[in-house]
């Protein structure tokens, strides 16, 4: 099976800094993959990576077997496919209707299909009735999951998410864990950084270790 991911030789540097060397990495569809680590280990890093936000200095990274090419067409075609969901994700200060809304206008969705996404998808993540509150009104753990319904909503090939549960209260973390390997069966493989020592396990992810910027 060809890897949806996978890394050869990155490194990324920030002047004399290595911040990150992975030798060779993949990534199989259809499963979740756990980075671990303390803070300053390399797992945003690589996330920003993998998001193609970030240009590793030195490397090359592969999409389903094609190289990356890191040029802006072949980067915005790729970044339709792989949606990353930041730690302490920006929410605007309005529904969260709109805030689902905003990304289905910017790809030309409107009318019933989107009416349609955005309530599949708070029904997935279990805030079904939200789409009229105040998105900065709701809890840490709620506003991850709209966040999460956010980024479903898109349809990616390829889920990150940054420290997903740091803001969520127990229950919105089982809620979470019970959700997310509920996804492979939509096509999605999932890559996500925790400090959690339990939840990989949880998950029945692969837990891929980190410390110092590499691989452990």
């Amino acid at each position: 099976m060809t890897p949806i991911l996978s890394l050869k030789n990155i490194e990324k540097r920030y002047n004399d800094h290595l911040a990150l060397q992975v030798e060779a990495l993949e990534f199989a569809p259809h499963r979740i993959y756990s980075l671990v680590g303390p803070n300053g280990c390399g797992k945003s890093t690589l996330l920003q990576i993998l998001a193609l936000l970030l240009k590793p200095t030195h490397g090359e990274l592969f999409f389903d077997g094609h190289p990356v090419s890191w040029t802006n067409r072949d980067l915005q075609r790729l970044r339709k496919q792989i949606t990353l969901v930041h730690q302490s994700p920006y929410l605007f200060d309005s529904s969260v209707k709109h805030n689902l809304a905003y990304g289905l206008k910017l790809r030309g969705i409107r009318g019933d299909e989107q009416h349609r996404r955005i309530h599949e998808a708070l029904d997935l993540v279990g805030l079904s009735g939200f789409a009229r509150r105040r998105a900065r009104e709701l809890s840490g753990g709620e506003q991850q999951r709209v966040a999460l319904a956010r980024a479903l909503l898109l349809e990616p090939r390829i889920l990150l998410l940054d420290e997903p549960t740091s803001n969520m209260d127990k229950a919105s973390i089982e809620a979470f864990d019970d959700l997310l390997p509920t996804l492979l069966g939509q096509d999605i493989t999932i890559i996500q950084a925790t400090h959690s020592p339990d939840q990989p396990k949880r998950l029945g992810s692969e837990v891929m270790p980190m410390a110092f910027g590499r691989l452990v």
